[in-house]
Formats: C-alpha cells, sequence, structure tokens
C-alpha cells in the first residue's frame, strides 16, 4: 500500500504526461503481482465497491473530529478524503499498514456492519500519504492526473524493453486496447504477455472495444489544403460518439472513452441482435427530429433506467461506420469500401432504433462552406469530413478525418459562485456559475471551469478570495461586480435552472474586468439563441 500511495502522490506533483508514464513503468516495473495489477486498475477506475462509500468516511471523520474543524478544513482543502486524511487524529496501535490486495480483498468482502471499525484501524496504522491513497480508492476518482488510457501507454512503453532485447513484435496502446475488456483485475493474463511470458490474451469472442477512430478541429488555414474529391461529409450531430459491439460472446455499447454505458441505454443493447461493430452517434429523436443534448443528458450516467425515462427520452443511434461485419475486420478497407458496406449491411439487417448518417452532396469547398453556415439554424453541431481512401485508424491520425464546427455564441455574464476544484486544483477556486440579468436580478445560467490561463485562475481565485460575500461549504458567494465573457456551442430551454436556459459546452473565453456588471446581458439576448 505504501508504494501504491508514493506512485499516488508522484502522479499528483507530476504535471508532464512523459514524466507521469514514466512514474507508472517504473511503479509496473518494480512492483509484484497482483500489487500493480491492483494498483492498474484503481486507476483506471475499474476498482468498485459496493458497500465501502463516501458516506462511511463522512461518519468516521464526524465521529473522531470537532465538526466546526472539519467543516472549516474541508472548506480549505475541497476535497473529502485529503481532509480527513489530514485532520484524522489516528489512535495508538500497533497494527503494520495493510497491503493493496488485503485492502481491495477486505473492502469486496467485509459486511457492510464491520466496515467502520476495519477502516478506522487502517487509518489509524498508516501515514497521511498512505490514508490519502486509501480514502481514495473508497471514494473512487484518483484525480491524479493519470487515466485508464495513460496507464495503457505506460504499459506499452513497459514491454518495449523486453521487445527490443528479444526482437519481438512491438506492443502498441491499441493493442492493448484491444484485449482490455476482457481482462479482469489484477490482470495477470496481461502482464505475462507485456513481459514476453505468454501469448497475446485472446479476447476471443468477448465483446471488446475498439480504439475509434478521431477528427481534427478544422482551422481556417487548413481549409485550402482540403482537396473535395476526395472528401466525404456528413452532419455532425450533437449527441455522444459510441461503439456498438455484438458478438457470440455478448453485446456491449460503449462510449468513446471506452465506457460500457449499456445498462443506461437497455433498448439499444436489446436492438442489436447481429455480429458486428458499429460506430455511430447515440441521440435523443422524437419523431424523426433529433433533441437537444440536454435531453440525451438525461439518460446518461444512469445505472438503471425507469419506463418513463425510456418512455420521455427515446434514444436511437445515427450509424457513421461499420468496423466489423461479423468476424471480418473492415478496418483495413478505405472509407467508400466500409460505407459500401455498411449501407448494405443495413438493408440486410434492418436493425431497430438506428439508421444511417446522410452523405451530403457537395462539389466545391464553398458548398461545404454554406452548408456548415446552416448548422446553427438546424440545431446541428457542423460538418464532419472525411478523406475517401483512409482505413479505420486508430486515434487522431492526421488529414484524414475533420470536424468542422459552427462558430461559438458568446455572451458577457456575471460571476455569481465559485467553487474549488479537484486535484491539482483544490486549493483555487476554479469553477464559475454565472448568470444574465432577468429584470433587476441576475439568474445563473450555467457553470464554466475551463477556458482560462494559469495565470488567469490566479487573479480570479485572488480577486474571489477578496470579494466574497458569503460561504456555503467549499462554494463561496461573490459581489456581483466581475464581468466574464463565456463562450458556448448552444442553448436549450431546461427545467433544471432557474433561468429555464441550459448552455452547451460553456467555457471562460475572457476575462473582462473594465465591463461594469450592470453592462452584462439580459436571459432574452440569451433565449433568442435558443433554436425554434
Amino acid at each position: 500500500m505504501i508504494a501504491f500511495a508514493t506512485l499516488l502522490e508522484r502522479l499528483l506533483f507530476t504535471q508532464g504526461r512523459n514524466d507521469k508514464i514514466r512514474l507508472l513503468r517504473q511503479f509496473f516495473e518494480t512492483q509484484p503481482d497482483p500489487d500493480r495489477g491492483l494498483a492498474l486498475a484503481a486507476i483506471a477506475g475499474e476498482l468498485h465497491f459496493a458497500t465501502a462509500k463516501a458516506g462511511l468516511i463522512r461518519d468516521l471523520a464526524a465521529a473522531r473530529t470537532d465538526p466546526t474543524l472539519f467543516a472549516l478544513s474541508y472548506d480549505f482543502v475541497g476535497d473529502l478524503a485529503e481532509t480527513v486524511a489530514l485532520i484524522w487524529p489516528g489512535a495508538a496501535t500497533n497494527a503494520p499498514p495493510p497491503s493493496l490486495p488485503e485492502v481491495v480483498e477486505a473492502l469486496n468482502l467485509t459486511p457492510k456492519p464491520r466496515l467502520p471499525a476495519l477502516v478506522a484501524g487502517w487509518l489509524d496504522a498508516t501515514d497521511a500519504g498512505t490514508r490519502l491513497a486509501l480514502l481514495k480508492l473508497i471514494t473512487g476518482g484518483l484525480r491524479v492526473g493519470a487515466t485508464g488510457r495513460l496507464a495503457r501507454v505506460a504499459l506499452a512503453e513497459f514491454s518495449q524493453g523486453r521487445a527490443a532485447a528479444d526482437a519481438s513484435p512491438r506492443i502498441l496502446p491499441d493493442d492493448i486496447e484491444e484485449v482490455w475488456h476482457s481482462l479482469a483485475p489484477p490482470y495477470l493474463p496481461l502482464f505475462a504477455w507485456l513481459e514476453g511470458h505468454a501469448d497475446r490474451p485472446d479476447p476471443a469472442t468477448a465483446p471488446v472495444f475498439r480504439p475509434p477512430m478521431l477528427a481534427h478541429p478544422l482551422e481556417p488555414e487548413d481549409i485550402p489544403t482540403l482537396t473535395p474529391a476526395i472528401l466525404r461529409a456528413e452532419w455532425k450531430w450533437d449527441g455522444i460518439r459510441v461503439q456498438l459491439v455484438a458478438t457470440p460472446g455478448g453485446r456491449r455499447l460503449y462510449s468513446r472513452g471506452a465506457e460500457d454505458i449499456s445498462a443506461a441505454f437497455p433498448e439499444i443493447l436489446e436492438a442489436m441482435n447481429f455480429e458486428a461493430v458499429l460506430d455511430g452517434e447515440l441521440l435523443v429523436i422524437r419523431g424523426g427530429t433529433v433533441a437537444p443534448f440536454a435531453d440525451l443528458q438525461q439518460r446518461l450516467n444512469r445505472k438503471t433506467v425507469t419506463a418513463k425515462l425510456l418512455a420521455d427520452h427515446p434514444v436511437a443511434v445515427r450509424l457513421y461506420d461499420q468496423l466489423f461485419d461479423g468476424a471480418e475486420d473492415l478496418r483495413p478497407l478505405p472509407f467508400d469500401a466500409r460505407r459500401a458496406r455498411l449501407e448494405a449491411w443495413f438493408a440486410r439487417t434492418s436493425p431497430a432504433r438506428m439508421d444511417l448518417s446522410e452523405l451530403i452532396p457537395f462539389a466545391t469547398l464553398e458548398d461545404l462552406a454554406a452548408l456548415r453556415a446552416t448548422a446553427r439554424e438546424a440545431a446541428i453541431e457542423g460538418l464532419m469530413l472525411k478523406d475517401a481512401t483512409s482505413p479505420y485508424l486508430p486515434g487522431r491520425p492526421k488529414g484524414k478525418w475533420w470536424k468542422w464546427k459552427r462558430d461559438p455564441l458568446t455572451l458577457d455574464a456575471v460571476l455569481l459562485y465559485a467553487q474549488r476544484g479537484h486535484g491539482k486544483r483544490s486549493g483555487s477556486y476554479s469553477d464559475y456559475t454565472f448568470g444574465l440579468w432577468k429584470g433587476d436580478e441576475l439568474v445563473p445560467v450555467g457553470k464554466a471551469y475551463f477556458g482560462f490561463t494559469d495565470a488567469e485562475l490566479a487573479w480570479l481565485d485572488r480577486w474571489i478570495r477578496n470579494h466574497t460575500t458569503a460561504r456555503f461549504g467549499p462554494v463561496r458567494e461573490v459581489e456581483k461586480s466581475l464581468v466574464l465573457e463565456v463562450a458556448f456551442d448552444g442553448a436549450q430551454r431546461s427545467t433544471r435552472h432557474k433561468s429555464g436556459v441550459a448552455l452547451r459546452f460553456p467555457r471562460i473565453s475572457r476575462l473582462r474586468p473594465d465591463k461594469p456588471a450592470a453592462e452584462a446581458d439580459r436571459l432574452e439576448a440569451l433565449e433568442r439563441l435558443i433554436p425554434k
């Protein structure tokens, strides 16, 4: 457990991506099984404990600390696990700190009534750094700047030393990605393969995720380099990218980031009575019309869905591409050939809750620009441009696929509230709620936590501390005097917000300390931007 805690601490205070990869690689090289595999699962978000939750930690802290001291500490730190790790008043004990395998096994098997005493004993037997690692395991969300994808990059580099020594084929992160979902912690077959002790794990017919092909944003300087004759154009819809995997071994619906979201969309899983791997966009569609993204948000991040949600927010998948037809891998084929196979497959299969993404006819780049100009009025994000000759390549290969999104909208809003961030931002106020004028009142219309530089974050943090008017736990209310220019991709009606409006992808584009709050935009200006 101490080695895992040291890894988390170093990852937290290491900024560079390559440096984080080096730390992970060293950990995989030096730690034994199953410790390294369990650490990998924790970083990848694959460890889940049914009974050990954040509420357990709050109850333990309440029993051991003064509530006022805890509230003040939590307000300053902004993170539950970090607060408890620092403030925990340990009791004398001769017990040694637990190992990582002991912790994982106990959290999985210990009955819920016995957990408080067990966890308290662990916290008593460890220092602050190890306590933090323990608490992060329980509360979830390590927030150390290392993702499952980054860990798989580190695993690929970890395997390169062996590959160089015996001239065996190099293992790439995407090779690991393709077997990942057929494995389970502590990943003993994976490490045996990476070290050259065993063959590549065979996913066989398991419904595993394949790395998706991604697009580059189309910048103005890129437009003259395009060749219309070899481009294919589609609308860029405002949903989420998904991969549908149906094999003899099962059915899965994955997000673009490889998260299994099958449980949230059972009607899509039910419609996958075929054997294929498909790429598409998940949308709420009513009567043939695509609903705003806010409607789809009602279905996201749910482990179960009610009959009412299924009826009120019906989803479908607009298909873009086909990766496998049965066991046949279509990814090496050029886009035009894959598209022809997809159309033939669709006509033959007629899957429920799915349709085909339209290929938009055009002749010139000017035609494309004119089409893009109509996207906002049609409540579409923009255009996708694809090289007709390109195979389906993992990652973001340059010059193959482009996304030409409509220009963002902007409004001048007033900062209302600020909240502490997480991870490396836990000491700064970096999450901002802003509002617009409705009559003589400012009403919240959105929240943003990116778009600004580190220097602007430092300036905002100082301003917030100096202009606080009230505190609510980790949230501060501030003087209604600072104007922020907010960029966003669209707006839609929302019953969850006091203003009745929700923004799509809001971000801070500029600080406007020069502008009086009275001159910020009004809610009516935002309402006029909502598509009819």
